[in-house]
């Protein structure tokens, strides 16, 4: 007896079982289903994961696994190109369908091409939307133009429609009577061997168990009933859990916007006009996730080349030690060492310590925005590639809705500001622990008897600063006027 033809669902950032619209599609067909996950590091023009996404996809894999597992089919592993590994499966198992939820990066774009023109006329193939609220070629200007500035895009978007109510994630799942073998997840080697530089991970990620569906969905529910009601003032104080810390889960599509969308949504009607205001705040922020995946579908050269053509002429410095400072939070400014520090440690920032630490690198220290975007791909486990290339476009002046070039964050006052008791600073960056709060933004400042009460000798416990703020923000000032034609700046 042979066996009937299977539907292979290829998961790939859609790491979970609700809201699935390509695994509901397979499972209500009736047919065996063949869950399959690729890891491809080996295609030309792939954005690899870095070392903190490889860390997290190892437990995403692990919970997913075992919940298709219990639900009756296993989760195939393998590994090499996506588009040749799917067509050879197909092919070997007799598939009568091959089904997947659309990934919006360049390369991701042309891989699924050539997939569907190798299936062509032999097994149908057939791709759905799971990761976003509109697809990107539906939020249009008038002219039939992307949108370049945030606002009006968001305008549009919440006037296209009204997102779907998600699916549930299926019941039992019918597997194929031959199972094909696949490598065993131990055999990517995933997490860090030596250096063990996971530690931090593991601690705030709860081991792993902090990943994966039911962990977003648990998140989910905390900020709802938690973190919503203050999350206007408290999304820029990082020394408070202040904001949803949803983005990791989002990015490997362990929730989906609309699973976040309309919860959001039952929260505020049932809170109030209050909590509402508060939750439109949010999920505007789900609307610039949206923004960034539709920036780099119209510009696919967004993570390479900046969206402004007069950027290409940017005089950025090369300074390798600069570059490292910064890295290691190293920089003298401690709400920038907070940051880098927490990242490290981590795999997560705050989105406001985000944006303080980027204009450090780009405006005071003048070095190209693609070295903080390859750093935070290789340390963020949310390393999302539209939103970190648009966030840093945005840092340095030259991508959409961006940051004006005459804006350049001075780090002591953001810290002031947004961390005035220095509690996120004194958490990351100990040798300041016993500063004043006076003194921690701007150490350099305190009178040697502050310091010497402190422990602390600059230089030798903790850095002078990098670069003079007022140095640092006019040289920024000056190259920027080099591709204005030598216009004369705007006051800060």
């Amino acid at each position: 007896m042979t066996d009937p033809q299977p539907i292979i669902v290829w998961f790939r950032q859609d790491l979970r079982l609700a809201d699935n619209p390509a695994l509901h599609y397979a499972a209500q067909s009736g047919r065996p289903v063949l869950p399959v996950f690729v890891l491809d590091d080996v295609t030309p023009g792939t954005w690899k994961a870095g070392g903190a996404t490889r860390w997290w996809l190892h437990h995403s894999l692990t919970h997913l696994s075992a919940s298709l597992r219990a639900r009756g089919a296993p989760l195939l592993l393998l590994r090499g190109p996506g588009d040749a590994v799917i067509g050879d499966l197909a092919e070997k198992m007799g598939a009568a369908e091959v089904v997947w939820n659309r990934c919006y990066e360049p390369f991701a774009i042309e891989r699924d091409s050539r997939l569907k023109a190798v299936l062509k006329g032999r097994v149908k193939a057939s791709s759905f939307n799971a990761a976003l609220l509109n697809e990107p070629w539906e939020v249009l200007t008038g002219q039939g133009t992307p949108y370049k500035v945030f606002t009006p895009y968001w305008r549009t978007a919440l006037s296209v429609t009204a997102p779907d109510q998600p699916l549930p994630a299926p019941g039992r799942l019918t597997p194929c009577r031959t199972q094909p073998d696949g490598d065993a997840l131990s055999d990517w080697t995933l997490l860090p061997t030596r250096p063990d530089w996971a530690a931090g991970f593991r601690r705030t990620w709860a081991d792993g168990q902090g990943v994966g569906e039911a962990a977003a969905a648990a998140r989910l529910t905390h900020f709802l009933a938690h973190g919503a009601v203050t999350y206007a003032a408290g999304r820029d104080v990082p020394g408070i859990d202040g904001t949803s810390r949803l983005s990791p889960h989002l990015h490997f599509g362990e929730i989906s916007p609309r699973q976040v969308w309309h919860a959001a949504r039952v929260a505020g009607a049932a809170g109030g006009d209050g909590l509402k205001t508060q939750l439109d705040s949010f999920l505007r922020e789900l609307g610039w996730r949206e923004f960034c995946h539709s920036l780099l579908y119209h510009f696919p050269t967004l993570p390479e080349r900046p969206l402004s053509p007069s950027f290409e002429s940017f005089p950025w410095v090369n300074d390798d030690k600069a570059l490292a400072a910064w890295q290691r939070g190293q920089t003298g400014y401690p709400i920038v060492d907070a940051g880098m520090r927490h990242l490290w440690a981590t795999g997560w920032m705050h989105n406001r310590v985000r944006m303080i630490v980027g204009s450090l690198l780009v405006k005071h220290l003048l070095l190209p925005w693609q070295a903080g975007e390859d750093w935070f791909w290789d340390t963020l486990v949310d390393a999302d590639l539209a939103n970190n290339a648009a966030g840093w476009q945005w840092i340095g002046g030259c991508g959409a809705d961006a940051a004006p070039y005459f804006r350049v964050f001075n780090p002591v006052l953001q810290g002031q500001k947004f961390d005035p008791d220095g509690r996120y600073v004194r958490h990351w960056v100990p040798e300041l622990k016993h500063m004043p709060d006076k003194y921690v933004h701007a150490p350099w400042t305190a009178p040697p008897m502050v310091l010497r009460g402190a422990g602390i000798t600059l230089g030798r416990d903790y850095p002078a600063p990098i670069i003079d703020h007022a140095l640092g923000r006019q040289r920024a000032l000056d190259a920027f006027a080099t591709i204005r034609g030598g216009d004369p700046v705007q006051p800060a």
